[in-house]
């Protein structure tokens, strides 16, 4: 387990060769950046805004163009593609793409050109054909929506609310005469109709009208109503015409879609630089950058900048106070977990790296909670496979995941051999219903389905275990900040307390009939843990409150900080979950089977059988898997961090390439 040293770097070299620094150590991802160093009249910080604003367009434009092109030409992908990690490609790739840089911005931009104009014609045929639909009332109206009469006479061309009768117009425009009433459509909800009158009654008739709900059409145009519906159909046929082309056109890209990609990553990467410089100091000359790196990486680095450019590296250690980025590396068996470790909070200063030894426990109980050789076995097999075949391919987050579940794996495979769990009783069931006779592989311990409380008594003493190991980490802590007060007030009165009550409580007759345990404890060792019990709680109610100077306060936290036993107490029980979980999986895993033996009673009963359990486990080992990786997680940040870890650390973020589709390929000194 290590915590990499860090520390501090500065490089002061030729502006010139600015670029070409810059994009080496932003392949390398070695050096974090900040801008402690102050301007002054020489050294100034530049305005990189407007660069960052046109290349996170330019990124934006290739996103939302890759998003078209996935939307006009889909891609299939199958399950196993998640795994096939960005291409690799050298440096020299993203040196030759400035050659084409333009053209494939004009492409990104085409397409989001080309993307507007199928939305605005979609917009358009969507409101001609709200027009086309109010016309559909004035189909039988040969004249034009928009007359209003001859030099003797007006009409009236609208709508009356609900529906209306010839007769009934004519008796609410009685007096009127002469008067010519049409009724050219109707319907339940409004009555379409064309009212012609002599000029001199057309205020008259008007007013009429007017009172009796009529309104003038949203359409007025100087064409009868079908000619205009031809009109529009027109117009919607041209509209569709625009999107087809468009479309094709927009199809026609995709075999440039690799190119896209490769600007999103291409102007992401300049992005990141230009955010770097803006904490850069220079001169006219010269540029200074300031920031962290591991000790180990400092050698090669310097080494390999020393033979291309003209530079000046200075190395120091932090100052004592600093607050250095944190940057874990461990072997391969407990690496995998640093994910784990820093979703909590990376260590803090004084904190240790406890990824190893979080990791031991992390497999096992991972395993006890699933607990079944047959799960593991499918867990181990689907990782093995995909380390293997993408091996190449995968990306370090993604192969890091495969390799802990992989380790999760032959964990459950492990229990799952000694408790005789092979997708249950499945080779019990099988043999029974098709071959007449039962075959049990006998587990290498016991059954924890038979045998419960034996289960939950080797749960709690995992938990005992994994709860001390936590103890000990901090005493190995206090001992490495020579913090000999913490050592004795804060560990060593808790160590003898819990050990002198875990003896006391196992020579109870209640946990000897609870446990079925009797351990013969003598009354020596009993009376000597209650006198050692008592000090201890003395010591602890006298010292947990040393911070305070007043006695009375003083004496409340200590007191206080004594009724913490009862959180050591539910923290042990809280690894009864072991049992609770790894009999979950084992009962669902019978009750599958059972219920695949009971359709297997027909001829075809093969079938229903394979289908059932199948189905079953499948979502069997989905479920009792989440649940085993939550509840191990648990264990460890609450059970586990909570009596040494402090955390706080603040994660070692590098001046990277941060893509999505390519990742570039640095040389190394050694290559």
């Amino acid at each position: 387990m290590a915590v990499l040293q860090m520390q501090r770097i500065c490089i002061c070299a030729l502006k010139k060769e600015r670029k070409q620094i810059l994009e080496l150590l932003q392949r390398r991802g070695v050096i974090e950046i900040n801008d402690v160093l102050p301007e002054d009249s020489l050294f100034h910080k530049s305005d990189v805004h407007a660069a960052e604003n046109l290349l996170e367009k330019n990124k934006n434009a290739a996103r939302e163009a890759l998003l078209i092109l996935d939307q006009y030409v889909p891609e299939k992908k199958s399950i196993l593609d998640a795994l096939n990690g960005r291409t690799e490609v050298t440096a020299d790739a993203y040196d030759n793409f400035r050659v084409k840089y333009n053209s494939v911005v004009h492409t990104t931009e085409r397409i989001l050109s080309l993307a507007k104009i199928i939305a605005e014609n979609k917009a358009e045929i969507l409101r001609l054909q709200a027009q086309a639909e109010m016309l559909s009332p004035w189909l039988a109206l040969d004249i034009p929506m928009n007359f209003t009469g001859t030099k003797s006479t007006s009409s009236f061309i609208g709508t009356l609310p609900n529906m209306w009768t010839l007769e009934m117009i004519y008796e609410k425009l009685a007096g009127q005469s002469p008067l010519n009433v049409e009724i050219i459509s109707t319907s339940r909800d409004q009555t379409c109709i064309f009212v012609l009158c002599l000029k001199p009654r057309a205020e008259a008739v008007s007013e009429l009208l007017r009172t009796i709900g009529f309104s003038y059409p949203n359409t007025q145009n100087d064409k009868a109503a079908k000619e205009y519906l031809q009109v529009l159909n027109n117009m919607m046929k041209e509209s569709e015409a625009v999107i087809v082309k468009s479309e094709e056109e927009i199809k026609s890209y995709n075999t440039l879609k690799s190119e896209i990609c490769f600007l999103q990553d291409y102007e992401a990467i300049r992005s990141e630089k230009y955010e770097v410089i803006s904490h850069l100091i220079q001169s006219n000359k010269v540029f200074v950058l300031n920031g962290y790196i591991a000790k180990d990486e400092v050698q090669e680095l310097s080494d390999f900048l020393n033979k291309k450019f003209a530079i000046a590296i200075d190395i120091s250690d932090p100052e004592e106070d600093e607050e250095v980025p944190i940057l874990l590396r461990n072997n391969g068996f407990s690496s995998p977990l640093e994910g784990t470790v820093e979703a909590f909070s990376p260590p803090g200063k004084d904190d240790v790296d406890p990824t190893f030894i979080m990791s031991l426990f992390y497999y096992m109980l991972f395993g006890l909670m699933l607990s079944d050789a047959g799960y593991g076995a499918i867990m181990a097999a689907g990782c093995t496979v995909g380390l293997v075949k993408f091996k190449n391919a995968l990306e370090d987050s993604m192969r890091k995941t495969l390799r802990m579940y992989l380790f999760c794996g032959i964990s459950t495979i492990f229990w799952g051999v000694m408790f005789g769990s092979y997708f249950g009783d499945l080779i019990d069931v099988i043999s029974q219903t098709f071959f007449g006779y039962k075959v049990t592989i006998p587990p290498l311990w016991f059954f924890p389905v038979n045998e419960p409380m034996r289960m939950l008594v080797f749960s709690m003493l995992l938990g005992v275990i994994h709860i001390f190991t936590g103890l000990g980490i901090k005493f190995y802590m206090c001992i490495r900040k020579k913090d000999y007060k913490a050592l004795i007030y804060d560990v060593v009165f808790w160590l003898v307390l819990l050990i002198c009550s875990i003896i006391i409580l196992l020579s109870t007759q209640m946990i000897i009939d609870i446990f079925g345990i009797d351990l013969g404890i003598s009354s020596v060792i009993i009376n000597i843990s209650s006198i050692l019990a008592v000090i201890a709680s003395c010591g602890i109610v006298l010292t947990n409150g040393r911070e305070s100077k007043n006695p009375f306060k003083r004496f409340l936290k200590g007191a206080y900080a004594l009724y913490g036993i009862s959180g050591y107490l539910s923290d042990v029980l809280s690894y009864s979950r072991l049992l609770a979980l790894g009999l979950a999986t084992g009962v669902i895993c019978n009750v599958i089977n059972k219920m695949a033996g009971m359709a297997a009673g027909s001829v075809i009963g093969i079938i229903p059988f394979i289908l059932i359990v199948a189905l079953g486990h499948t979502l069997n080992i989905g479920i009792n898997a989440l649940g085993a990786y939550v509840h191990t997680n648990r264990l460890q940040y609450v059970e586990f961090f909570g009596k040494f870890y402090e955390g706080g650390g603040r994660k070692f973020k590098p001046f990277s390439a941060k893509t999505k589709y390519y990742k570039f390929k640095e040389k190394r000194n050694n290559e």
